[in-house]
C-alpha cells in the first residue's frame, strides 16, 4: 500500500505525532477546521456600539467618543470537529485508536515512526473512520517485534468521504433573504484571495454586517465557530473567523464564513432544511470588508477542494455567480 505523502497540512488538515511508549507529543498544525483560541484580551466582556454607518461593532476595548456603548458578556462558543488518535496497550497488544467526534466520516492516514536502528512495520494505515465512534486503526502484538513498544506514529486526517462526488440535483438557494440583491466581489475565475484548491470556486458576496443568512442546501451541521469578533488583513490569522459547515447528502460540505459574532443559530449535529435561517453575515477573520464567503467543498483524498456550483434563478434556471454582477435571491 502506498500512503499519501505527508506534506504541510492545509487549513482543514491535522498532522500529529504520537511518541512511544506513553507520552503523546503533538505537532500542532492548523486543525481540521477552526480551533478554539483564547482571545488576546483578558477582559470578561465586550463593548458593542454602532459605527457611523450604522453597523454593529464588537470590541474588547472601550471606544473613544460619546457614542452609546453597551457592555456585553464574552461567550467563547465554538464546536470544532475533533479527531484524536491515542495509543493503548491491552492484553499484550498495542492498539492505535482514532476517535472521530464529528457528525461525519473522516479520512485518516497514519504511518509509523521508529527510533534509529528500529525497523517499523512495512505498512501504515489509510482508511475512512465513521462518525461519532472510536475506531482501532492499527494493532500489533508486542511479541511481534522487540521494538514494538518504541514505535511512534504520525497521522493526518480530513473530514468527509474521499469518494464523495458533487451531485447538484438543483441549484443552490442564494443564501440571503428572497428579493434582496447584493454584489459579488469575487467568483471563479477571479482569484484575488481564492488561491488554493479549498477556495478556488468560492463566492464572496458583499453585504452589510447583520444580513440574515439562510441555508443554501439541506444537510447536517458538522462545525460551528462563533467566538470571534475581529477582522484582520493578516493571512496568518485567517482562522479567526466565525463559520458554519454543513454536510450534504452527496458527501460535499458547504462553508459559510466571516459570520457575525454571537449570531449563529445552529449547532453541530442539527439537521437543516434548504432556506432555514442559520446566522447573520459579518466581517470576522481574514477579511477586508463585510461579506459572506460561500463555498462547496469535498474531500479529494486527504485535502479539501472546492467544486463548481450554481445558484437557482427566478424561474428555476441555473445562475453562475460572476465577479462584479449583482446576485438576487429567489
Amino acid at each position: 500500500m502506498t500512503l499519501p505523502s505527508f506534506k504541510a497540512p492545509s487549513l482543514h488538515q491535522r498532522l500529529r505525532r504520537g511518541i512511544a511508549p506513553v507520552a503523546l507529543a503533538a505537532l500542532l498544525a492548523p486543525a481540521l477546521a477552526q480551533q478554539v483560541e483564547t482571545p488576546e484580551s483578558d477582559s470578561p466582556s465586550l463593548y458593542k456600539y454602532r459605527d457611523v454607518e450604522g453597523n454593529w461593532v464588537f470590541t474588547d476595548r472601550r471606544p473613544d467618543g460619546a457614542r452609546a456603548v453597551e457592555q456585553v458578556p464574552r461567550t467563547d462558543v465554538a464546536t470544532a470537529p475533533e479527531i484524536t488518535v491515542r495509543r493503548r496497550e491491552i492484553e499484550g497488544r498495542i492498539e492505535i485508536v482514532a476517535t472521530n467526534n464529528c457528525f461525519c466520516p473522516a479520512e485518516i492516514a497514519l504511518r509509523w515512526l521508529a527510533p534509529t536502528g528500529v525497523v517499523p512495520p512495512a505498512e501504515g494505515v489509510h482508511r475512512v473512520i465513521p462518525a461519532r465512534r472510536d475506531t482501532v486503526v492499527a494493532s500489533m502484538q508486542l511479541g511481534e517485534t522487540q521494538a514494538a513498544a518504541a514505535l511512534g506514529y504520525e497521522y493526518r486526517a480530513v473530514l468527509g468521504e474521499p469518494e464523495a462526488r458533487h451531485a447538484e440535483d438543483e441549484g443552490y438557494r442564494v443564501p440571503f433573504a428572497v428579493s434582496r440583491a447584493f454584489p459579488v466581489t469575487q467568483a471563479y475565475p477571479s482569484r484575488f484571495t481564492h488561491v488554493d484548491p479549498s477556495s478556488e470556486y468560492a463566492v464572496d458576496i458583499e453585504m452589510p454586517v447583520g444580513t440574515q443568512i439562510y441555508a443554501a442546501r439541506s444537510g447536517t451541521v458538522i462545525e460551528v465557530a462563533s467566538n470571534y469578533f475581529e477582522t484582520t488583513d493578516d493571512p496568518a490569522r485567517a482562522m479567526r473567523a466565525n463559520i458554519i459547515r454543513v454536510l450534504h447528502a452527496d458527501g460535499t460540505m458547504a462553508l459559510y464564513a466571516h459570520l457575525n459574532w454571537d449570531s449563529i443559530r445552529v449547532r453541530a449535529g442539527q439537521r437543516l432544511r434548504r432556506g432555514e435561517y442559520i446566522a447573520d453575515s459579518g466581517n470576522t477573520g481574514f477579511s477586508t470588508g463585510p461579506h459572506l464567503h460561500f463555498a462547496v467543498q469535498r474531500n479529494a483524498g486527504l485535502r479539501l477542494e472546492s467544486v463548481p456550483f450554481t445558484f437557482t434563478g427566478a424561474s428555476g434556471e441555473r445562475v453562475n455567480a460572476t465577479t462584479g454582477a449583482s446576485l438576487t435571491a429567489h
